[in-house]
């Protein structure tokens, strides 16, 4: 149910190197654009011409490599130490392109301070200017008439004052990141805490009521039966029907609120329950994959999703066809409900919940704080699906 917007944010601040890719094209744009104006004569310009397109091509097949998955950890600050060196080889090799690309050392180092690795950053930064002062070097030497401007050791200056920056705004970074990540930790602790204390409150309820008043009903219903063998009287057989209305309706209350087939036997079977019971109240046909999942430490927020959901499709969703998958992916449990009903603007979830209507948006929300994720795909007129990812499983359980 995340906009696009929110989900290219997130795709980008998972892996920061992915930030630095994207970057490093209009760099290099930027690059060729000033060269081609300052019409430049090259003091090496095959070589120029060669490094650049090099560069450039190796910077799009990197681009299409950090977009298609997760990199290695070394990846995000070794292709920055490529890009310095690049534009060090560059301005050694361009002669008097050195005044046009000599501002692209101070770009360099801004994009460090996103690997939220603040001693690498300092490393970068430091030898980013210790390359711009390599370059003047070199052409002093090689031209008697350049020498030595004494401007170069202000720049000098500011690209050691940008890397001390660059450092101080990436340690800043980290410790946000540090402190958010401990947040979170401690909000998905808590949310963890009510639901097992939901849970047990959920399990003694169920218990008093298997013990107690379900107990004393049957119990009354077999004294009912014992006069009704005795007497024929209409208004017994009444009696009785209402005794086992209510027995039955105690069952479901007791099921409901601590489902036996969960705990014993695990979140496959407690969903094919479900699916058997939810067959029952109307003329669904339910299309089923569900992989044997054992029992995962998220089986009760798992459960308690697809009950929900169940419940949403038989009251609102007007639907003749319903697809359940269960499965496994890595550390996760997907589960995936899908339906041909009615459909619904997902951006009215939060009104719904502003009214009072919260068990779509506490389900958002529960596996939102606990790690986990709940997309949600619904066109009106088309239909609805509802994806429920867990949070990481420690390991599969038998």
């Amino acid at each position: 149910m995340t906009s696009f917007s929110e989900r290219f944010a997130d795709y980008f601040a998972a892996e920061p190197v992915r930030v630095t890719a994207v970057l490093r094209l209009p760099l290099i744009a930027l690059i060729g654009l000033l060269v081609w104006i300052w019409e430049v004569d090259h003091w090496l310009p095959g070589v120029y011409a060669v490094v650049l397109g090099l560069y450039a091509a190796a910077a799009v097949v990197w681009l299409a490599v950090v977009l298609r998955g997760p990199v290695p950890r070394w990846a995000g600050w070794s292709s920055t130490a490529v890009d310095v060196l690049v534009v060090v080889a560059l301005c050694l090799v361009s002669g008097g392109a050195t005044a046009a690309l000599l501002p692209v050392f101070f770009l360099v180092p801004v994009a460090v301070a996103f690997q939220d690795r603040p001693a690498l950053t300092a490393i970068l930064g430091t030898g980013t200017a210790l390359g711009y002062l390599a370059v003047w070097i070199v052409y002093s030497k090689r031209d008697d008439a350049v020498g030595m401007p004494d401007i170069v050791y202000t720049h000098v200056g500011f690209l050691l004052w940008s890397a001390v920056a660059t450092t101080a705004l990436c340690l800043v970074l980290v410790w946000r990141r540090a402190r958010v990540t401990n947040l979170q930790n401690v909000r998905r602790q808590l949310v963890s805490e009510a639901m097992q204390a939901d849970e047990r409150h959920n399990r003694e309820v169920a218990e008093h009521l298997h013990d107690g008043p379900l107990q004393t009903l049957l119990a009354a219903r077999l004294d009912l039966d014992e006069v009704r063998e005795r007497r024929d009287d209409p208004a017994l057989d009444s009696v009785h029907a209402a005794l086992q209305q209510t027995a039955a309706a105690l069952r479901s209350t007791v099921t409901e609120l601590h489902p036996q087939v969960l705990a014993q036997l695990g979140l496959t079977p407690a969903v094919r329950e479900l699916l058997r019971q939810f067959e029952t109240r109307g003329g669904y046909t339910i299309d089923a994959d569900l992989e044997d999942v054992g029992k995962p430490e998220s089986q009760q927020l798992l459960y308690r999703a697809a009950r929900e959901l169940l419940t949403n499709i038989g009251k609102h969703a007007r639907a003749t066809t319903v697809m359940v998958s269960l499965a496994r992916r890595g550390d996760r449990i997907v589960l995936t409900i899908a339906d041909d009903g009615a459909g619904f603007d997902p951006a009215v979830v939060e009104r719904f919940v502003a009214d009072g209507h919260i068990g779509l948006g506490s389900l958002l929300a529960r596996f939102d704080a606990m790690g986990g994720a709940m997309n949600v795909r619904s066109v009106v007129g088309h239909g609805t699906q509802v994806t429920a990812t867990s949070p990481p499983e420690t390991a599969p359980s038998p």
